[in-house]
Order: C-alpha cells, then sequence, then structure tokens
C-alpha cells in the first residue's frame, strides 16, 4: 500500500497572507508541519505542494520534498490531487490513499495521522475519514474559524458548519461540541472523482467542502483523535501555538530539531 502525504501551502492567505512563513520558535511554520509529518512510519512520501518560491525554496533548503503546482487553484483539494499526480511520476507509484495535510497545524502528531488513516486502512469501503474531537469551550463553539460536524450513530458526519451546532438555542445547555481536525484522507481515485463534483450549495454557504461529499450522498467516516491539533487562522491562534510549543514533546525530546 502507497500512502503519500500532501501538505498544500500558498502564500496569498486571504485571512492571513504569508501564513506558511510565519516563524515558530526559529523555525517557519510550514517546516514544523513537514518534519512532523515525516515522522509518521505509515507515510511512504511526504510533499509540500505549493505555486510560490518562497515555500519551494525553503522546503529545499531543508532537504525536503516539494512540487510546484498551478497558481490557480482555489481549494486545497486540487492542488493536493495535482501534486499526487506530479509525485506518482516522479516516483513511478499508483497512489492508494492520499493523505492531505494541513500548511497551518504545526502540532500535528503521528498519532493524528495514525487515526486519520486508520479507517481506510482497515476496511476497503471507506473512501474519505476525518477526524473529531471536543472543542473546548463556547468560545470555541461559537468561533467560525473552528468547523464544527455532527455525527451520525454509525460514526459517519451528518453536516459541517461554522455555525455552532448543534443547536444550544432549545432549551437544552449540553450538546456535543465536536470540531473537524483537517488531516484528511482520500482513496486515490475517489479524490480524483471529488474534485470533478461541482460545487454544492450547502459547500458554497458554509465554506466547506466536505459538505459537497455528503450533498452528493457519499460517506465521511469520522475518527476520534485523541490528540489535540489547533488550527492557525488568526494572530491570536499563532500565540497560543508559540506557548503550547514551548513545552512542546516531539519538538523537545525527538530528532526533530529546528532548522
Amino acid at each position: 500500500m502507497i500512502i503519500i502525504a500532501v501538505i498544500p501551502a500558498r502564500m496569498g492567505s486571504s485571512r492571513f497572507p504569508g501564513k506558511p512563513m510565519v516563524d515558530i520558535l526559529g523555525m517557519p511554520m510550514i517546516g514544523h508541519c513537514y518534519k512532523r509529518a515525516e515522522m509518521s512510519e505509515l507515510i511512504d512520501f511526504v510533499y509540500v505542494a505549493t505555486c510560490d518560491k518562497e515555500i519551494y525554496d525553503y522546503i529545499i533548503s531543508i532537504g525536503g520534498n516539494v512540487v510546484m503546482t498551478s497558481d490557480l487553484h482555489e481549494r486545497a483539494c486540487d492542488r493536493a490531487a495535482e501534486a499526487m499526480i506530479k509525485i506518482e511520476k516522479i516516483h513511478n507509484v499508483t497512489t492508494d490513499i492520499l493523505l492531505m495535510m494541513q500548511g497551518d497545524e504545526p502540532m500535528v502528531t503521528p498519532k493524528i495521522i495514525e487515526a486519520a488513516l486508520k479507517p481506510l486502512i482497515t476496511s476497503k469501503d471507506i473512501q474519505i475519514s476525518n477526524l473529531y474531537r471536543e472543542l473546548n469551550s463556547i468560545e470555541e463553539f461559537n468561533d467560525p474559524n473552528e468547523v464544527k460536524v455532527v455525527i451520525d450513530k454509525n460514526g459517519y458526519a451528518i453536516y459541517f458548519s461554522r455555525e455552532p451546532i448543534p443547536s444550544r438555542k432549545k432549551g437544552v445547555s449540553k450538546v456535543p461540541m465536536l470540531k473537524q481536525i483537517c488531516t484528511i484522507p482520500f482513496r486515490r481515485d475517489f479524490l480524483l472523482k471529488f474534485n470533478e463534483m461541482s460545487q454544492t450549495e450547502l459547500e458554497i454557504i458554509e465554506s466547506i467542502d466536505m459538505n459537497r461529499i455528503i450533498e452528493n450522498g457519499e460517506k465521511i467516516k469520522m475518527e476520534y483523535s485523541e490528540d489535540e491539533s489547533i488550527s492557525v487562522d488568526t494572530l491570536s491562534d499563532l500565540d497560543r501555538v508559540v506557548i503550547e510549543m514551548k513545552d512542546d514533546a516531539i519538538l523537545n525530546k525527538t530528532k526533530y530539531n529546528k532548522i
């Protein structure tokens, strides 16, 4: 089984321009993401996919794998798919699972990667999975930067939203407050199929492309993540990550060194 991890990254984020190269304890954020992805023994190849020379040159400088992709992609999945085809040609392989990782989650762990891949490794019937974890506060539940998910009794996603779902406004104060963690494995052909689907109404309304899969009648298996992952969407998120990573066991106790 060939598992490729791709980390799409670009400098032109509308919410946080230049985000991949922002410094975290002496290393650009994309460097943390790349180095931590490399730690997983389940992954055969790790690549950054970018349209920006600054990111490309940095990954080369640390001895990493990187491919240039089109600057016309609006979604990470499209960039990941283009990168996957190029990587297959470089290594003369056919991908079984493409793990799309995020260039703004610098605290990802091997346990998170293992949890994300588990459903596809253990069942050939599952085409895609997402991770989830409890939100820590009402403030996070109300934060539109946190993607919330509602899950059915069989462990599949019902709906994703940036709004607080399920509602707490009907007299029920204790509801399952779950967030999506964006370390997402696809079976190869399902990723290509997904990218051929037209955008859907709820996907556009919520600005969450996973809703396209649900709207087309496909299933997304949800897997619980024991480890926390923090997405850097704002400067306050960055401040939080810098504080958390000062005591990070992976950064401080493994061969992963700042470069």
